[in-house]
């Protein structure tokens, strides 16, 4: 017997429900099993809406998070580049004094994640290396990202991660490094090398780096430049924005009252410590 076709899905609403499972913390099932069609094209359509629907509420769009930032990804999902989403002037928060405290909204599947995080002092152009890269940068830090799945056992395609907001739940970044255009091209080889070691109550955890970020989180700002511009209503970054370049380790669940910690080996950088409640 013949299946009916299954009717496409209106991203608007696809959207809106997205809002509410980041809202209450709600189970949803990824949009890819309800429709075989629904493509990365789609949910960055659905991606947008949901932005607007955060505009509309008051907050406003601080820039961008990355995601599959390993080509060796790529080619198992058959990506052609990396995925991103927005992120929001009340998901970022930032700890000059290298500590913080995040409320997690709701015990559903939130991760942490070590990333390197820039500051664009200027749009970056498409097809940049990474030396031009760190000459548009004003910025950059180590920071936490929290990432929460709203779909079933972390069971997902990367059209599902775009449309739900790059599982995105909060950005903390530690202490800026202002790039001086001295100091350029030392940047552009210690970012390819330096080391990260992750830590939870003080227990040593993991240890990655910048490979693990397209070889070079620099890089991973450039290509994520080029895939904008390449992405049919892409928005360009500006400055101002700030970029989460994807994570440096696996991630890792987490539970209130713990405390993560993440130290810098290769790049001046101070350590980062954020305590979830």
């Amino acid at each position: 017997m013949i299946q009916p076709a299954m009717p496409p899905l209106e991203t608007h609403a696809l959207a809106r429900e997205m809002l509410s499972a980041y809202t209450t913390g709600a189970v949803v099932a990824p949009p890819s099993t309800r429709d075989p069609a629904f493509d990365l094209n789609a949910a960055y359509v659905v991606e947008a809406e949901y932005a607007e629907l955060r505009r509309r509420d008051g907050r406003t769009t601080a820039g961008l998070k990355v995601g599959y930032a390993n080509k060796a990804v790529w080619r198992v999902l058959k990506l052609d580049t990396l995925v991103w989403a927005h992120m929001y002037d009340d998901t970022v928060h930032y700890a000059g004094s290298g500590r913080a405290e995040i409320t997690l909204p709701y015990d559903r599947s939130t991760k942490i994640e070590p990333e390197i995080v820039f500051r664009l002092a200027q749009p970056v152009p498409a097809g940049a290396g990474p030396a031009v890269v760190l000459q548009h940068v004003d910025w950059l830090a180590i920071g936490f990202e929290l990432i929460d799945c709203p779909y079933p056992d972390w069971q997902f395609k990367p059209a599902d991660f775009v449309a739900g907001f790059g599982l995105h739940l909060a950005l903390v970044a530690g202490r800026p490094l202002v790039v001086g255009q001295d100091a350029i091209p030392e940047l552009v080889d210690r970012l390819a090398s330096f080391r990260v070691r992750v830590s939870k109550n003080g227990e040593f955890v993991e240890e990655g780096g910048g490979r693990n970020s397209l070889r070079s989180p620099a890089l991973c700002l450039a290509e994520l430049t080029a895939a904008l511009a390449r992405q049919p209503g892409g928005s360009p970054l500006d400055a101002g924005d700030l970029v989460s370049t994807g994570t440096l380790t696996a991630g890792h669940p987490v539970a209130r009252g713990e405390t993560w910690s993440v130290d810098v080996e290769g790049l001046p950088l101070s350590s980062l410590s954020v305590r979830l409640s």
